[in-house]
């Protein structure tokens, strides 16, 4: 019977979620002996016997090289059989590329999507899963065999935002660009919605120049979709604070905390609390420094009982 069960791989810097869903159970464990060369070259060999298996690659496209790790893993469990084959991808790198803005721009979020278009068929079928990607319209930048699978992980931000806010509390965004999703989220909890009026100075700087709702006296919740360097998201915390909220904090699905970023965060003194999921590995490093951290695991685990 455990022969049948899907057989779950990972890139090295997502074995921390695949043993989280592997807990879930249903999940045989797949093993992949690795080395690295002098020379940067890596070497993989898929252990297992995955002919007719239905097949699961967890791994987030967080550097080129885990992005190339993902793609040649791939391609070699289709190669070896694979009944189907279905490709988790948390988190997406490169999706605010999804544009040219200016005369010759490489759109990276449409050529890494390409990439991934050109694992060959499993006998059956190619998924990609992904998790709150910031353009959900990136889906259609998948071609061929492949069919992308969109999931939100708007259940946890649900979760998290009502142990934050309590029973009054406003929920809130950096920006009136993520303002529609919020406002959406929001109805759903029953709650108010605020964000702020940007201004942009030249091509690098904008300041803020109002907020739309009062918050004075309220707790506010800031939702967005990742948190990279944390730059928008302070300018913002700022504005509700100086606008006379008692209590700010901040959600995001994506915790990506490049260099210093989360300690320049709390540094500020601007945030109750901040939380994220799982979908990047530097929030899962970032638990012992304050930062909360809730797993995309069973909705993960969720989606692949419902599809093998």
């Amino acid at each position: 019977m455990k022969h049948h069960q899907p057989i779950l791989f990972a890139i090295s810097a997502y074995e921390y979620l695949r043993e989280a869903m592997l807990r879930r159970g249903r999940f045989a464990r797949g093993t992949v002996e690795t080395a690295c060369f002098p020379d940067g070259e890596c070497y993989q060999r898929i252990v297992d016997n995955v002919s007719g298996r239905d097949v699961v690659l967890l791994g987030g496209t967080i550097s080129d090289s885990a992005t190339l790790e993902l793609y040649d893993l791939a391609c070699s469990l289709v190669k070896y059989g694979a009944r189907s084959f279905t490709l988790v991808v948390p988190y997406f790198g490169y999706s605010t590329m999804e544009r040219a803005v200016k005369p010759g721009e490489v759109v990276t979020a449409k050529t890494r999507a390409r990439l991934f278009s050109a694992v060959p068929s499993a006998a059956f079928s190619n998924r990609i899963v992904l998790v709150d990607l910031h353009n959900p319209g990136l889906t259609h930048y998948f071609e061929g065999c492949i069919q992308p699978v969109h999931l939100t992980a708007k259940e946890l931000v649900k979760k998290i935002a009502r142990r934050f806010g309590g029973k009054n509390y406003i929920l809130a965004c950096t920006d009136a660009g993520r303002a529609k999703w919020v406002e959406s989220l929001a109805g759903e909890l029953g709650v108010g919605t605020a964000f702020v009026y940007k201004r942009r100075l030249d091509g690098e700087r904008t300041e803020i120049t109002g907020v739309s709702a009062t918050v004075k006296g309220r707790r506010v919740v800031i939702y967005d979709d990742m948190i990279r360097t944390g730059s928008s998201l302070l300018q913002a915390a700022r504005a509700y604070r100086d606008a006379g909220a008692s209590e700010v904090f901040a959600i995001a699905t994506h915790g990506v905390f490049p260099g210093n970023a989360f300690q320049k965060i709390t540094a500020s003194g601007l945030l109750k609390s901040v939380a994220c999921t799982d979908t990047h590995p530097n929030a899962v490093a970032l638990k012992k420094n304050g930062l909360i951290v809730e797993s995309v695991a069973d909705l993960l685990a969720a989606n692949l009982r419902e599809e093998l």
